[in-house]
């Protein structure tokens, strides 16, 4: 069976002392590798900075999408750029005065444009800017930690962006990010998700990766027979 979703790799759920090792494994397997930036402001927690990602993107084959979880993502856009990574994300929460204008910035650095929503922002307020972005992601937890239990309210914002695709022809991606496990593939697929961030439900399956990758494809497998 062929894998039935893009996957990306939660580099914040990494072993921080082991991430070359693991970083070398995630990039043979995974389509992207997703990095979670964070303020303590936009969400209750400090995450993963340029540093650490200027040194991911110079390491991997495969491309990092930065996901700013930050108050003010437009003074951080040029920062992030210059780490090399392939797409910045920002979420709807916190554009809603100069979305064109940051979408603009993006792609001037030559990144790709991310939008995000919350769980509790509703899709039809992004419906003015879905044409102008490359990936839509969807999270299915409150921004800010792995291992939340599932909202489940969220994923009904899936199902409307798969609509939306079918009936216009927009080309943007459908990417879930939060509780992407084997309790949740099958709601994920029938909802219209292409794509998943892999935190906990591949990180938690065991501490070698190569074991954990396999763990993950097989429970996917299962998931989506039954």
């Amino acid at each position: 069976m062929d894998q039935p979703f893009l996957l990306s790799d939660s580099l914040m759920c990494m072993d921080q002392l082991r991430a070359g090792e693991q970083l070398r494994v995630l990039d043979r397997y995974m389509d992207w590798h997703h990095a979670d930036v964070m303020d303590g402001h936009f969400c209750p927690n400090l995450t993963l900075g340029p540093d650490f990602i200027s040194a991911v993107c110079s390491a991997a084959q495969k491309p990092v999408d930065v996901h700013l979880m930050v108050e003010r993502p437009q003074d951080w856009i040029g920062v992030f750029a210059d780490t090399g990574a392939a797409m910045l994300s920002v979420h709807a929460e916190t554009i809603r005065s100069g979305a064109f204008r940051i979408f603009r910035a993006i792609r001037e650095r030559g990144c790709k444009v991310g939008l995000v929503l919350n769980p509790i922002t509703p899709f039809e307020e992004i419906l003015p800017a879905v044409n102008e972005i490359d990936r839509l992601t969807v999270m299915t937890v409150e921004p800010g930690y792995a291992g939340q239990p599932i909202v489940l309210p969220a994923v009904e914002k899936v199902k409307q962006a798969a609509e939306y695709k079918k009936q216009t022809g927009a080309r943007f991606e459908i990417q879930i990010d939060g509780c992407c496990n084997k309790n949740t593939y099958a709601t994920y697929k029938a909802a219209g998700a292409e794509m998943l961030v892999m935190g906990s439900g591949l990180f938690g399956l065991d501490k070698d990766i190569e074991t954990a990758i396999s763990g993950m494809r097989k429970q996917q497998t299962e998931a989506l027979k039954a």
